[in-house]
């Protein structure tokens, strides 16, 4: 047939006698492979934190008449920012006659965890002429590589050299 697991059998048996006559009779078989084959379970529906994101799972299939072939397939669909988005993974069993059957595990990933600032410098007073440069501050995220903003905002006291600056350190990860 069209594939390993279609045909046709022709089965014939014949009865003679001692003098050669004889008669036949003919059986047809027609073999067809109509199931598809059977995967293993996939893993659930999952919602991840970016840094936590599973490996695929392996899945495996039998089937009636052949070994199937199992094939993956991920797709990933962009969110509103680089590490918010969905993997759609699919693992697909076909058999030798092109019977397929699919799971598909949907994964949403998200970053829900704020970057972490190295530490500022302590409050301090100091005398006009000894104003300390600002800090430098690093960030670690543990997702993307965050931006750090810095501003800075005086505030006048009761003569000109006497006043407060507030300095504030802000770190942004890809996600806002």
């Amino acid at each position: 047939g069209n594939c390993p697991d279609r045909y046709t059998l022709t089965r014939t048996w014949t009865a003679t006698d001692s003098c050669g006559n004889s008669s036949s009779k003919t059986q047809i078989v027609t073999v067809q492979d109509t199931t598809k084959p059977v995967l293993s379970a996939a893993p659930a529906d999952t919602t991840v934190n970016c840094d936590a994101i599973p490996s695929a799972a392996v899945l495996t299939a039998t089937d009636n008449c052949s070994n199937p072939l199992v094939t993956y397939n991920e797709v990933k669909t962009n969110g509103n920012c680089p590490d918010r988005y969905t993997l759609t993974r699919t693992w697909t069993a076909t058999d030798s006659c092109g019977n397929a059957s699919s799971k598909t595990q949907i994964v949403t990933v998200q970053d829900t965890t704020k970057p972490v600032l190295s530490a500022a410098p302590a409050d301090t007073t100091v005398n006009c002429d000894a104003i300390p440069a600002a800090a430098e501050l690093t960030a670690t995220d543990n997702c993307s590589n965050p931006n750090i903003t810095f501003s800075e905002v005086k505030t006048n006291g009761n003569c000109p050299d006497r006043y407060t600056l507030t300095r504030t350190w802000t770190a942004t990860d890809s996600c806002g």
